[in-house]
This record gives structure tokens, sequence and C-alpha cells, in this order.
């Protein structure tokens, strides 16, 4: 019985200092769970923003608009036609190169040409001396009428010989014309200044008539031609501005409507609207050009589209308040343009808050942030 006490006392005993052991291990771990995240805080990664990284929520104008899209070409652009046949000389011009209104592109040999003019210049000569002697032999005969030596029938035939002279004098002049038209259209020239984008036959061709020598291309004034649907082009007026962007360019190209088709297109009853860009180097003939043409503004609230996250279930955006990144859930509205830029209208934060550009990239809600000193300079000028 004494045996069995004493091994309860030391079972007693070891129990108690387990549970000992045992508080004591989960203070440790809990003291160490704090002071892990302590030191956590004092390490934590703080992110540097530069000034044009944020955005204050304000008012913008939207420019709202049409998808428009098409094909870059010239508004003036004029071919190069042969209007006689013949050999094709002196086509010197290559694509590329710069010509003047009126400048001589190339030639059609002129040698047949030349000889039919002289040809008919001789002809008109041959026929004015034809009028010469009818009417010599006509004045004889009317002499010799009014002294009644001949008959009055004599005179008529007279006269009927000196109309014919003339009539053939006449003739013989317009066929002199017409030679002297086609020597002088063997000289082919430019109709306006431009540049050569393409050059369709080469020296030493024998070409027909109307057959395309080249192709000049005026640049200075460029233009797309945009199909509208018919309820699209309502709103559509002369004189509305688009932002346009051009395959190859970095930047935005301002245009305007220029003129609209009163027709529809057969078929598909669409609206043929012109923009015309303005000039800017390096635009070409051919590159595709899409944009937005304005058709109405709206004043609201807006942020660029960039600055809006879609990762979550709910659009939201990223605003820094205490220096620390929130993300703050908003609706979406209307689309528009500002400044170049493509703007959404949002709902959901007050005008005034920090707005996160898109070029920052995610943030974890938490993550500290330091903004530089031109930061809060650029702030207020942008919301001024």
């Amino acid at each position: 019985m004494k045996r069995w006490i004493k091994w309860g006392l030391v079972a007693l005993v070891v129990a108690l200092l387990a549970i000992a052991v045992l508080r004591a291990l989960g203070a440790r771990k809990v003291q160490q769970t704090a002071l892990a995240e302590q030191t956590a805080r004092g390490t934590q990664t703080v992110i540097e923003l530069a000034a044009g990284d944020l955005l204050p929520l304000q008012m913008q104008d939207l420019q709202r608009g049409l998808p428009v899209s098409g094909t870059l070409k010239a508004a003036n652009t004029a071919f190069v036609k042969a209007r006689v046949p013949g050999e094709l000389q002196g086509l010197s011009v290559r694509e590329g190169d710069a010509v003047k209104a009126g400048q001589v592109i190339a030639r059609i040999d002129p040698a047949e040409y030349a000889a039919r003019l002289r040809q008919a210049q001789l002809q008109a000569d041959a026929a004015r001396a034809q009028i010469d002697i009818a009417q010599r032999q006509y004045d004889n005969n009317k002499a010799l009428v009014d002294q009644g030596f001949i008959s009055k029938t004599a005179l008529d035939t007279s006269l009927a010989n000196l109309n014919g002279a003339r009539a053939s004098f006449e003739a013989a002049g317009a066929a002199a014309d017409v030679a002297r038209k086609s020597m002088a259209d063997t000289v082919l020239k430019a109709p306006m200044a431009g540049f050569i984008s393409q050059r369709l036959a080469q020296p030493g061709e024998r070409v027909a008539v109307d057959t395309r020598i080249v192709e000049i291309v005026d640049l200075s004034r460029m233009e797309i031609e945009a199909a509208l649907s018919a309820a699209d082009s309502v709103g559509v007026r002369v004189g509305q501005q688009a932002l346009l962007q051009v395959e190859g360019h970095a930047q935005p190209v301002p245009a305007r409507v220029a003129r609209i088709n009163p027709s529809t297109q057969a078929g598909s009853r669409s609206v043929l609207v012109y923009l015309q860009l303005k000039p800017v180097p390096g635009l070409r003939q051919g590159l595709f050009v899409q944009g937005s043409l304005g058709t109405e503004k709206l004043k609201t609230l807006a942020v660029p589209l960039q600055a809006v996250r879609s990762d979550k279930p709910q659009p939201y955006v990223q605003v820094v308040e205490n220096q620390q990144v929130r993300h703050v859930s908003v609706t979406l509205g209307a689309r528009g343009q500002a400044g170049g830029q493509d703007m959404v209208a949002i709902t959901g934060l007050a005008e005034g808050s920090r707005v996160l550009a898109g070029a920052v990239g995610p943030l974890r809600e938490g993550t500290a942030v330091r903004t530089t000193s031109a930061a809060p300079a650029a702030a207020s000028s942008q919301g001024r």
C-alpha cells in the first residue's frame, strides 16, 4: 500500500513538471512570433514613387467618339499616261523621286509625229495657194461678166471653186492642228508636284494610248476613308476632330473630318467619311490607321484606362492613403480621349484621391510607399 502511494506521488510530480515545461515552451513561441512580426514590420520594403506615378483624380473633358480605321492615302494622286502610241524615251525618274508640276517625265519618239506635222503644214500651204488661184480666176471672170464677154454661169463656177479652195484650206489647217497636238503629246509632263510612287513602264518599250507610265502622289495632304454604319454616321459633322494611330508612328496624329459621302455604299449600306490628317513627317500612302473620331464631350471624373486593374472580380484602382497602397473598387463608365490618352469615367472614389498610374504595376494592398519631393508639386499642378 505504501509502495502504491509512493508511485502515485512520483507520477503527480512528473505530470506537474510536464505541464510547466509545456507552458514555458508556449510562452517562448509567442515571444518568438511577436519578435518576428516586429522585425518584419521594421524591415518592410518601402516602394519609392516617381512624380508621374501619382495621378490626382479630377474632372476631365472626355472626348467621346467612334472607332475608325482605314488605309492612309494621298488626297491627290495622278497617273502620267501616254497620249499617243510609240517608243518610250527619256524616262529617268524612279520611285521616291520628287517632281515638280510641269516637269518633263518622258517622251514618245517624235520622229513620226514630226513628219506628219510637216506633211499637214505643207498640205495647208498648198490649200492656201489654191485659194489664191481660185480668187484670181473669180476676179477675172467677174470683170468679164461685167463687160458682157462671158455668161454669169462661168462666174458662178469660179465662185464655187473659190469656196471649195477655202474649205480645203480650213480642213488642211485643222489637220495641221491635230498633227501639232500629237507632236506636243509626245512630251509627257507631271500634272502636279509630288513623288513618284510607281514606275510602270521602261525606256524603249512601245506603249499604246493610255498606257500608264508613272504614278505621282502628293504627300502634303493625306487622308483615310473610313466606313461608318448609318447609325454611327448620324452624329458625324465636317470639322469634327479625331486622333489616329498610324502604323509605325509612336505618337497619335490629329485629324479632322474633311468630307462625308452623301450616298451610302451599295450592299453594306455604310457611309464613307474622309478624314484629313495633320501633315506629319513620315506619313506614307498605304499605312494602316486606326483611332477615334470625337463626336461629343463629357465632363466627369476619369482616370487613364491603364490605371484600372481587372485581376479581381470587380475592377479597382490603386490609391495611396497615409503612405500605403489601398485597392478601391470602382464602377466604370464612358470611355473617351483626354490629353491624348485613353480615359474612362469612374465612380466610387472621391475627387482628389491619388491614383497610381498603370505603369507602376500591381502592388499588394498595404504596401508602404514613399513619394519624391516632386510628386506633391506635380500632383498640385495637375489638380490646377
